[in-house]
C-alpha cells in the first residue's frame, strides 16, 4: 500500500495515442510474434516521490480475423514521468491503440526542508 503523508496530493492524467500502424504498414499491423511499443510520458509538474500510476486501453482498433492479444503496463516510474508499454504477440494485428493513464502522488510543499 502506498501511504501519502502529505496534504499536497496531485493527480495527473492523459490519453495519448500510442501508435497508429495501419496507416503506414507498421510492425504492429503487419508483424508477427513478440512486439512492443513504448512511449515516455512526462508530468507537467514533478511529484515529490514516484506516484502510483494506473493505465488502461481507451481505444483499440484490432483486426477481427486474428486472436486479440494485448498487454498494457507502466514501467520506469519516477517523480518526473514513466513509460507506457504496449505488447502483443502471435498473429495479432493491431491498427492503433490509445491509452488512458492516471498518476496520484504527493507534491512538494514550500515547507519541505532538504538537508544536505
Amino acid at each position: 500500500m502506498k501511504k501519502l503523508r502529505n496534504y499536497m496530493i496531485g493527480i495527473a492524467q492523459g490519453d495519448p495515442v500510442m501508435f497508429s500502424d495501419f496507416e503506414d504498414g507498421g510492425e504492429m499491423w503487419t508483424g508477427r510474434g513478440q512486439r512492443e511499443r513504448r512511449r515516455r510520458i512526462s508530468f507537467e509538474e514533478p511529484f515529490r516521490s514516484p506516484p502510483a500510476v494506473q493505465a488502461s486501453i481507451s481505444l483499440w482498433d484490432m483486426d477481427a480475423t486474428t486472436v486479440i492479444r494485448a498487454d498494457i503496463s507502466t514501467e520506469t516510474i519516477t517523480q518526473d514521468g514513466f513509460d507506457l508499454v504496449f505488447r502483443t504477440w502471435g498473429d495479432t494485428r493491431v491498427a492503433r491503440v490509445r491509452v488512458s493513464w492516471t498518476a496520484i502522488g504527493e507534491l512538494a510543499d514550500s515547507d519541505d526542508w532538504e538537508l544536505y
